[in-house]
């Protein structure tokens, strides 16, 4: 019985990982938004730019998560920013929860903010900021599971965060725009890991 177990779980270590598409591409099925900024589809990519109340506002997935792993790639225009909300609920435009910060360079891209809580946890070394690509694709990953947060850019890990909090929530995924005005991301191809 025990070798049984034992092949079970090699199989499931060694099963090929899925990857779940949280955008399909064409609209805004699966998502939605909070607030009064732009959300829109165009050309295959998910676009979120400033609306005239210059205020922030939220895409989140209609579904609520616990660990994940997650892969997307944006790409910034003006000042560009941007977050990645994990574990959060929201109401209006009030958003618990916890961000992986996309910001223009300088601005720690890849840290862990946490909102209407204890604020920044955890910023990436400066001189891993050079991995962004301003005005270029870059590709985020951000993994958590159970207390545990990893981010990645572009291939460089950014940060390593464990925090009891964080991993005693459950909650949406959401991409943020900042309030101020003038801020335009694109997004694609945002993917979890099965």
């Amino acid at each position: 019985m025990i070798y049984i177990s034992f092949l079970i779980s090699l199989l499931w270590a060694s099963a090929p990982v899925q990857e779940v598409s949280l955008f399909n591409g064409e609209d805004l099925t699966g998502w939605e938004i909070f607030g009064t900024e732009k959300w829109y589809v165009e050309n295959g990519e998910l676009i979120c730019e400033s609306g005239p109340d210059k205020g922030y506002g939220y895409l989140a997935t209609t579904e609520e998560f616990k660990d994940i792993d997650l892969t997307l790639e944006f790409k910034q225009e003006a000042n560009g920013n941007s977050g990645v909300f994990f574990r959060s609920s929201i109401e209006g435009t009030k958003i618990t929860g916890w961000q992986a910060e996309v910001a223009p360079p300088g601005h720690d891209s890849g840290g862990i903010y946490e909102s209407y809580g204890r604020g920044w946890l955890i910023k990436p070394d400066p001189s891993k900021d050079k991995a962004l690509k301003m005005g270029e694709w870059n590709t985020m990953r951000i993994k958590v599971k159970g207390n545990k947060v990893t981010t990645w850019l572009n291939g460089q890990m950014m940060i390593e965060l464990e925090d009891d909090k964080i991993g005693k929530a459950t909650g949406k995924i959401a991409l943020q725009i900042h309030d101020g005005g003038g801020i335009k991301v694109h997004w694609r191809n945002l993917s979890l890991a099965k």
